[in-house]
């Protein structure tokens, strides 16, 4: 049996250490890391293979919740371990294995790491041959598959909408909203009303009077973020910027 894998992310240190001798317990099982703060999660999942997060919900910068839905697909399972009672509809709208109320017991985390593991297997079990992934987009010279790595950006042009992709301009009549729900979730970013932006060709977000970013690409490409964009942008980069970013 393949160890499950465990981040652990928690405010309180205590917490932390009430989960990591929890978990030291129950068979099978190996914390890969810890975090403090839901904005560290993306950071840490680039460090370690996780397939199961511990992931306390009230936490300074992002809350857990916020967190989950800013990773990508495919991301690892979750077990919320909370205080609060409220957020359970919440949580499983972000499709939480399970909902552990403080102080955890042991008994009650075994249940949910059994729980995960089943998931995780069933998962694999079910999981098709691995097969590159094109998004066909239609334009007037006909359909052209790209690798959604390599669009930089996608922007409004009048009717109709530029992706910008491996240096070249496609034009579509295909709607930014449509596109948005077709591409990676958290690589891919909504940072205008008129702009979708890959942050992994992103080399230099340059501050702007209003508040947002002149957001330049690898490829020497400018694309504009809004002021409100910039704040989500920051709080998922754990970028501090005074007193707007609160709340």
């Amino acid at each position: 049996m393949n160890a499950l894998r465990v981040l652990v992310v928690d405010d309180e240190k205590l917490a932390r250490a009430r989960l990591f001798r929890l978990l030291g317990a129950i068979e099978g099982v190996v914390v890969v890391g810890e975090c403090d703060r839901g904005d560290a999660v993306r950071a840490a999942l680039g460090q370690s293979s996780v397939d199961v997060i511990l992931l306390d919900i009230e936490m300074p910068g992002l809350t857990g919740i916020e967190a989950i839905r800013l990773l990508p697909e495919p991301r690892p399972y979750v077990i919320f371990c909370t205080a609060h009672a409220a957020y359970a509809v919440s949580a499983f709208e972000v499709a939480a294995v399970d909902y552990l109320l403080k102080p955890v017991e042991a008994g009650r985390l075994q249940i949910a790491i059994d729980r995960a593991r089943r998931v995780l297997g069933a998962a694999k079990a079910d999981a098709p041959r691995p097969a590159a992934r094109r998004l066909a987009i239609e334009t007037r010279e006909g359909v052209l598959l790209l690798d959604p790595a390599d669009i930089s950006f996608a922007e409004v042009d009048g009717a109709l909408v530029t992706i910008v992709a491996s240096g070249r301009r496609v034009l579509t009549d295909l709607s930014l909203a449509a596109l948005e729900e077709r591409l990676p979730a958290g690589t891919f970013v909504r940072v205008h009303r008129r702009a979708l932006l890959n942050l992994e060709h992103v080399s230099l977000l340059e501050p702007t009077p209003s508040g947002g970013y002149l957001a330049r690409t690898k490829n020497g490409h400018t694309v504009e973020v809004s002021r409100q964009a910039a704040r989500e942008l920051r709080r998922a980069l754990g970028i501090a910027r005074g007193s707007e970013d609160k709340g």
